[in-house]
């Protein structure tokens, strides 16, 4: 039996600890709207033991703040001055990077693509150099493409291993969870298969036991999970996207590879490179995937029992993701 993702809070108590090993987490992007409260919540994690922190400013002020909090681990801030990204990167085990800007009312993630290409594919550079066998947790959207994007980096710099690279999707399983909360008046787990955008997002609630839904409630559920995001975008009326949801959620990721790394089963979703739709012509795909301590052990398919419906918007979304895949491998080709 694997165990699944244990609730971040604040706090160092919140998570299960076990052997101690040395884990230092880079964070690419610190100061940001998500990358502050990200830092925070890792800090509060007992299984790690060293911060790295990198933005292009602010960086050290985050990490004076952070670093009071009363856990054993050291932070540092760095900066571009001083080959500031490197000192952040070496010696790291994982590599979380949510840099990039944020979305805007009308945006849709795919709008961030010109800016945070770039950004996401100069940052994998510099982990392709340094730190080639940390493992690589991408939050800057688009993810559809920004994982294939680093992916191509990576295999440019002939140091690609499949296993260490994750599109970090858990604020779906994470939003999923909470919406399907609201009407049972408890918290499971909802699996969230497939993408990161849009239509891509696909909840599973036929894996959740017991869970009677109508067809009407299903198909409100389902849209508010794919555009949840878009909620909170539009109640910050132009001051940023989902950044204190996605810190938890990419917190929560993090300590599950942690855990892995510790010698844990864990399963976990997320979006990875997989052959489950080679056929299609689709190389990545967030799904089931068992975890050990160098990444990705195992990609599980989905479940059979998927309903007709599910079956459904996995078909809608292969030729989107399709299309995003293509968009960062072309963009690293011409780049």
């Amino acid at each position: 039996m694997f165990a699944t993702r244990n609730a971040v809070k604040l706090g160092a108590r919140s998570f299960s600890t076990g052997a101690t090993l040395q884990s230092k987490v880079a964070v690419l992007g610190a100061a940001g709207g998500i990358g502050q409260p990200l830092s925070l919540l890792l800090k509060a994690n007992p299984r790690v033991t060293e911060l790295g922190l990198y933005d292009i400013h602010n960086t050290p002020g985050v990490a004076a703040d952070v670093g009071h909090i009363n856990t054993l681990s050291t932070v540092t801030g760095y900066t571009a001055k001083d080959d500031g990204l490197k000192k952040a990167l070496t010696g790291a085990e994982l590599v979380v990077i949510p840099a990039g800007v944020p979305r805007k009312p009308g945006m849709t993630r795919d709008d961030l693509f010109n800016t945070n290409a770039g950004i996401v594919r100069d940052l994998a550079k510099a982990c392709a150099e340094t730190c080639p066998e940390a493992k690589l947790l991408i939050i800057s959207n688009p993810v559809n493409s920004t994982v294939p994007i680093a992916t191509e980096v990576f295999k440019k710099a002939n140091v690609y291993d499949a296993k260490r690279i994750f599109g970090v999707t858990s604020l779906d399983l994470v939003r999923a969870s909470r919406f399907v909360g609201e009407k049972t008046g408890s918290v499971g787990e909802v699996p969230v298969v497939g993408g990161h955008a849009g239509v891509t997002i696909i909840p599973l609630f036929s894996q959740v036991p017991d869970l009677q839904l109508s067809d009407a409630e299903r198909d409100a559920l389902t849209h508010r999970v794919q555009f949840g995001g878009d909620e909170v975008v539009k109640a910050k009326d132009g001051a940023g996207s989902a950044t204190l949801s996605m810190a938890y959620a990419g917190a929560r990721f993090a300590d599950s590879l942690l855990r892995a790394a510790a010698g844990e089963d864990v399963l976990e979703w997320a979006f990875v490179r997989t052959d489950l739709f080679k056929k299609e012509g689709l190389e990545f795909f967030s799904t089931y995937v068992k975890l050990d301590k160098n990444g990705v052990k195992e990609v599980l398919p989905l479940p059979s029992n998927i309903s007709a419906y599910e079956q459904e918007l996995v078909q809608k979304a292969i030729p989107e993701l399709k299309k995003s895949e293509a968009k960062g491998v072309s963009f690293v080709a011409g780049n």
